[in-house]
């Protein structure tokens, strides 16, 4: 806890890059995504994956997958501390030996501020290797009230088009992520968190423009090379 709260104190959640406050995101030339995939059956060895993404075009540019030994036992609200470490050294890797294909932006497989302490895999991986980083997760983690009840299913249903939209605002007061419907095929909803140096508009539009489907592709992908090698 004392580790969360130090590196947190690092945290900005706002954007601070020139491209993310143009309505097209001119500039943006690269998108990262990263994942780590376990070995069925085996906890301690895990796929840990980057790809990097040209943009708009969405093409993939470079892709690092390997398998790596995860230490860490996994403790509910800690997850970061499990898997964040052999992420970063596959973002450190790809700065040493392709410098130019460093991403502009990473989309993590998880939680960013929507987490019970303020501060996921999105923000602990952005503090740590000072990119900006948007959490994208499936599935809604329950904090601070939020719960996958009769009303927040009434609103996903209320989601008719791609790209709509509205806030999970926490018994707090405190708004800690979007529900985005990120594709006309899909009923089912995406929950996108601020990670680090990008505000929750910014994330939740780019998002969208990553996705061909469902999954932003920057995750689709790296999740696609991640399960293939385990």
């Amino acid at each position: 806890r004392r580790e969360q709260a130090r590196l947190k104190a690092s945290l900005v959640e706002e954007d601070t890059e020139q491209w993310q406050k143009d309505p097209h995101f001119s500039g943006l030339q690269r998108v990262g995504g990263v994942d780590l995939s376990y070995i069925k059956g085996d906890e301690s060895r895990a796929c840990a994956s980057l790809v990097v993404l040209s943009f708009p075009a969405l093409e993939v540019l470079y892709q690092d997958c390997r398998m790596v030994a995860v230490t860490a036992p996994y403790v509910a609200g800690f997850l970061a501390f499990r898997e964040v470490p052999v992420l970063v050294e596959a973002v450190q890797r790809l700065q040493r030996e392709e410098p130019q294909l460093q991403p502009q932006v990473l989309l993590v497989d998880g939680n960013g501020l929507l987490h019970p302490r303020g501060f996921g895999t999105a923000c602990h991986l952005g503090v740590l290797t000072d990119l900006p980083c948007i959490g994208v997760a499936k599935n809604l983690l329950h904090v601070d009230g939020l719960v996958r009840d009769e009303l927040h299913r009434e609103q996903v249903r209320s989601l008719q088009r791609s790209g709509e939209t509205f806030p999970l605002t926490g018994t707090s007061g405190k708004v800690l992520g979007m529900v985005l419907r990120s594709c006309s095929s899909s009923s089912r909803p995406l929950y996108v968190s601020v990670g680090h140096r990008v505000s929750l508009g910014t994330a939740v539009r780019l998002v969208r423009a990553c996705c061909r489907f469902r999954i932003p592709e920057p995750i689709r992908q790296v999740r696609a090379r991640g399960t293939g090698q385990g």
